[in-house]
């Protein structure tokens, strides 16, 4: 099974409405590596990695969210750092 790693950019009403949290518990039930981070400019940064087909299944929610956020867009490109075991939050 081919591996794929993406770096996102996760654009609306991200902040404020426990996107992070959400995220992280999306990741760990998909079984995908990685991290997540509020950013200053309202977005939130993300880097997902793991089997394909999961990491398809996290962008398809990402593009959601939880209840209370508005997801206006998402950039994701393929990454160039490695993503840690299991998956964080930064701050």
């Amino acid at each position: 099974m081919s591996r794929r790693a993406v770096k996102l950019r996760i654009r609306g009403r991200v902040q404020g409405v426990g996107f992070r949290y959400w995220t992280q518990g999306e990741a760990q039930a998909l079984g995908v590596d990685g991290w997540v981070r509020n950013e200053p400019d309202g977005s939130v940064s993300a880097l997902i990695a793991g089997p394909e087909e999961e990491v398809e299944k996290m962008l398809k929610r990402l593009r959601v969210g939880p209840p209370g956020a508005e997801v206006t867009g998402i950039a994701h490109d393929p990454a160039d750092e490695p993503a840690p075991d299991g998956f964080r939050i930064l701050r």
